[in-house]
């Protein structure tokens, strides 16, 4: 894929920068000549964003709305440095995403806490608040219009309690950040895309994902377009897989429970159980894995591990 990427029904996909290419996406909707970014990678993100619009020809002031699925960094970090540019954009939040993207304090020390100072400097540089003016909160099966097309907002926890999903009607669509998981073009063989769950830290909760996958599904949309990593087709399929990951990685908590190491037990766990299902995806054990699954192994071991101290 480009880092620019045109799809149908004036969906676009803007690759973000974050860590390495085709990690995250930002997509772009364009309708009747208005647009609407749905998550905006972080703040070093903001050239990438602009020369989307740019090869797009859509002025700074045909942009309605930001869109931000959930407020973890990699997909809200950059909506306070994006909106500076876009003079008529309102942003569109979840109802527990709103007070983080107008006062980020919190969110930025939940986040120094998972990756560190130095690296979230690297990683995500300054996190500008959005004025509490220019934020709409959005409620569960609310519909906005962009350019006459409707789109409709479903809350999806699972991933985060502050996850939305969008249904682009127009486009036999949906935009799900992370609450239908993580798939990596890399990983795509003839059998189609590979895709695992996103446990991260700290709201993940298996019960709500399980319910969230399905509610997504019940739509029948011939495609769903992933933060990380942007179109996918054959959902049916992947939610089974989804499904499947969701209980085995739930499993794989519970035997790591009351151990000492019992994040890095779960990681390598996960890591090998991963690994057999990409021998079974037939995608070669050729040194990419480690470099692809490292990270989101690292973070969903984590989140598992949150979520059962939450049990008691």
């Amino acid at each position: 894929m480009r880092a620019i990427e045109q799809f149908p029904d004036g969906i676009v996909a803007i690759d973000t920068g974050y860590v390495k290419p085709q990690l995250a996406a930002s997509h772009l909707i364009l309708r009747e000549g208005r647009a609407a970014f749905v998550d905006t990678g972080t703040t070093r993100s903001l050239p990438k964003l602009l020369a989307g619009l740019e090869e797009n020809n859509i002025p700074l002031e045909y942009v309605d709305y930001v869109f931000v699925t959930h407020v973890h960094l990699d997909h809200a970090g950059g909506a306070g440095a994006l909106m500076q540019q876009l003079p008529n954009a309102t942003l569109v939040a979840h109802p527990r995403a709103a007070p983080h993207l107008a006062n980020p304090t919190m969110l930025v020390e939940a986040t120094n806490q998972v990756y560190g100072e130095k690296t979230f400097r690297r990683l995500y540089g300054e996190i500008i608040p959005v004025p509490e003016s220019r934020i709409r909160v959005i409620h569960d099966e609310e519909r906005l219009l962009l350019g006459g097309s409707p789109l409709d907002f479903l809350h999806t926890p699972g991933h985060a309690m502050h996850h939305y999903c969008i249904h682009d009607r127009e486009a036999n669509a949906m935009f799900t950040g992370d609450t239908f998981g993580v798939s990596y073009r890399v990983f795509d063989t003839a059998k189609g895309a590979f895709i695992f769950p996103a446990t991260t830290p700290t709201h993940f909760d298996p019960e709500q994902a399980h319910a969230s996958i399905e509610r997504l599904l019940a739509l029948n949309t011939g495609a769903a377009y992933l933060t990380h990593y942007s179109r996918v087709e054959n959902l049916p399929k992947l939610a089974e897989d989804l499904h499947g990951d969701l209980v085995a990685f739930v499993e794989i908590a519970h035997r790591c429970a009351g151990r000492d190491d019992r994040v890095d037990e779960m990681k390598r766990m996960m890591h090998a159980y991963l690994c057999a299902r990409l021998d079974e995806h037939g995608f070669p054990d050729d040194g990419r894995r480690d470099e692809w699954l490292d990270m989101d192994v690292d973070l969903n071991a984590k989140g598992l591990a949150a979520w059962l101290d939450r049990q008691g």
